[in-house]
């Protein structure tokens, strides 16, 4: 089927890479031929031009002249199929030993005319037989004349019976390709080579103990005897050619499916491109979001920690008010000792007429030195806590500092932002705290003077306004736990999204793929069941020994797991003592258990209430869960590979 490119409608260059492989195909499939015979080649989509005979090197070069040159783009991506045609699939074309291999394969041009029965068949005559103890012929098994011919690759010999028994004759099925054609006339040329063919069959006079056979044909076929019988009802008359021509048009269909296949794959790639993009941007503003949230709180957390600083500063400055005020406090005591001496010795002058008012000022200075003690001691104490709690203040500060800067260093941008909104609303409750302790310190003094009343309405008003402030704090916090969950929210769904959309592209064999979580790995039951039974038995086994535990996993009854408490948490471990469990191994071996074991503990961990099998992200380089980040960038990595390979 020879066209040429340049009389079809021409295409666009973005559809130069699916012309192209569409073009190779056909050329693969043999719908355009390239090999003329006797190393001669021709171009298949140059038809009509002046030179139509090339050698392999010549129309390498021609391709590759045309495919690089200003054409048209269906010329081009014709030509660009003809070259990787050329350098895949005759790269060694030229050779004289291939010539002579292709020649002994192809039939030649008699056979082609002459009716062979379809699917080919061979027939052997004269096969030595016996008779039993019931009168009975029997004769060699199947088996045992498919191994006698061996070397001929038959599929199947079919012994001839009658109602005596063995008639002496058998049918050999070969294969319905061109090697079964090949071992066919294999078969025939050994039988002729020791002169037991078709021919020699009929001329003979006495056919002793030799096995005779030929190809079936056209008088095989129509024969009234058994195997006559048997080539009816299990085949049909046709010629080579007929063959070669139903061959090529099944190839032709296959090639156009192969063609429409890749045609739906590029518009389902095409589709998963658009999804890519539109979940890219989304992230792209969501980390937009997160990024303004983090900068936000850490300045406000900045603020916070000045606004800390500059009250500790206050709280050094009251504190030498206190002691100056201790101080002050302190010589008032030693003054009223002095006045008590002294009105003592006053008393002692003048007992007799000033005996009440010496009792009455004594009194009175008893009761202030009292008093003077007892504000001395709650200055101090009151000091002492301010203190303790200012320390305090500062190891919780100096704590929540470090915290915050470790879980920064391991935390996602959404929790970093909660965690410091926690911390300052933590500095803040220590704030209002200290604030509230002063007030009850200026309480107790219970003075009258302005100062100090001004003083607790300031430090009042300050109160207020840090307990608004942590009213804010509470809603910014609340704020960004909404938007936490909702993000999460986004992220579970593109991650269903992305499991739904690239079910057909990723899988066990790529980097990163989807992993079915609670599947039982068949493998391991495969390799014991094939030490254990026949090839053809052993895959059936080890399928049935695979429901069978999948059926296991799935029934709810059955849970192996026993808790345990570590560092006071309890924990699910897995009971080596199951019943189950230790038959599997003893009767199976160590690779079915553990492949059982995987299974059940990927179940307990994605799926423990429903108990079936759920699709994950799996990155299987490194075996463990893949983040959406890593399966976006290996698919655009794929697809710039790929794109790269259609260009």
């Amino acid at each position: 089927m020879d066209y040429s490119s340049e009389d079809e409608s021409d295409i666009s260059d973005s559809e130069i890479p699916q012309r192209k492989e569409k073009a190779y195909l056909e050329l693969k499939f043999g719908i355009h031929k390239v090999k003329s015979g006797n190393g001669i080649f021709r171009c298949p989509f140059c038809h009509g031009k002046k030179k139509q005979d090339y050698h392999y090197k010549d129309l390498l070069q021609h391709s590759s002249g045309i495919s690089s040159s200003n054409r048209k783009a269906k010329v081009k991506a014709n030509h660009l199929a003809l070259t990787k045609f050329l350098k895949n699939e005759i790269v060694g074309a030229t050779s004289s030993s291939m010539a002579l291999v292709v020649a002994k394969t192809e039939p030649s041009s008699i056979e082609q005319e002459e009716l062979f029965v379809w699917p080919w068949m061979g027939i052997l005559v004269n096969l030595p037989i016996e008779f039993n103890s019931d009168g009975r012929a029997v004769g060699r098994s199947r088996n045992k004349l498919k191994e006698q011919l061996s070397r001929f690759n038959p599929l199947r010999v079919h012994p001839q019976w009658s109602t005596r028994g063995h008639t002496g004759t058998a049918v050999v099925d070969f294969k319905k390709d061109w090697d079964g054609f090949k071992d066919a006339m294999a078969f025939e040329r050994y039988f002729e080579a020791h002169r037991c063919g078709k021919k020699d069959w009929h001329r003979r006079k006495n056919a002793g103990r030799d096995m005779y056979g030929w190809v079936a044909r056209v008088h095989d076929y129509k024969s009234p005897d058994k195997v006559g019988d048997y080539l009816r009802r299990n085949g049909d008359l046709k010629t080579v050619s007929d063959i070669s021509k139903e061959q090529n048009q099944k190839t032709k269909k296959l090639v156009a499916n192969l063609a429409n296949e890749i045609e739906v794959k590029n518009k389902h790639l095409h589709e998963l491109e658009c999804k890519y993009s539109q979940t890219n941007m989304s992230l792209d503003q969501m980390m937009k979001d997160l990024k303004k949230m983090q900068d936000h709180a850490h300045d406000h957390s900045l603020n916070v920690i000045k606004e800390n600083e500059k009250l500790k500063k206050k709280l050094d400055t009251k504190r030498k008010e206190f002691n100056l005020r201790c101080e002050e406090l302190n010589n008032l005591v030693g003054q009223t000792d002095m006045e008590r001496k002294k009105l003592e010795d006053e008393k002692e002058k003048a007992q007799n007429s000033k005996n009440l008012k010496l009792r009455d000022l004594e009194r009175m200075f008893k009761f202030l030195w009292t008093y003077a003690r007892m504000q001395n001691a709650l200055i101090s104490s009151s000091l002492e806590l301010a203190i303790m709690e200012q320390k305090k203040s500062d190891e919780r500060v100096s704590k929540l500092l470090e915290e915050h800067k470790r879980e920064k260093e391991k935390s996602i941008s959404t929790i970093l932002e909660l965690e410091r909104e926690l911390d300052a609303k933590q500095k803040l409750q220590l704030e209002i705290e200290q604030l509230r302790g002063k007030i009850e310190v200026m309480k107790h003094m219970e003075s009258d003077e302005e100062s100090i009343k001004k003083k607790m309405e300031e430090m009042q008003a300050e109160l207020d306004d840090k307990i608004e402030e942590q009213q804010y704090l509470e809603k910014l916090n609340s704020d960004l736990l909404t938007k936490q969950v909702a993000s999460n929210n986004e992220l579970q769904e593109a991650r269903k999204q992305l499991i739904k959309g690239l079910k057909d592209t990723l899988n066990a064999r790529t980097k990163i793929g989807i992993k079915r979580m609670g599947a039982v790995d068949e493998k391991a039951f495969q390799i014991v069941c094939k030490e254990r039974f026949a090839k053809d038995e052993a895959d059936v086994q080890a399928s049935m020994l695979c429901s069978q535990w999948e059926e296991h996993l799935r029934n709810p009854d059955w849970h192996p797991f026993k808790v345990i408490t570590v560092d006071g948490k309890e924990k699910e471990i897995l009971k080596e003592d199951d019943a189950k469990l230790a038959s599997l191994r003893e009767n199976w071996g160590d690779a079915a258990y553990k492949s059982v074991v995987t299974a059940l503990l990927e179940l307990n961990e994605y799926n423990p209430s429903g108990r079936y099998i759920i699709p994950e992200l799996w990155n299987f380089k490194e075996d463990r869960k893949a983040s959406i980040g890593e399966v976006i960038a290996y698919i655009l990595q794929q697809w710039k590979t790929n794109k790269r390979k259609r260009g």
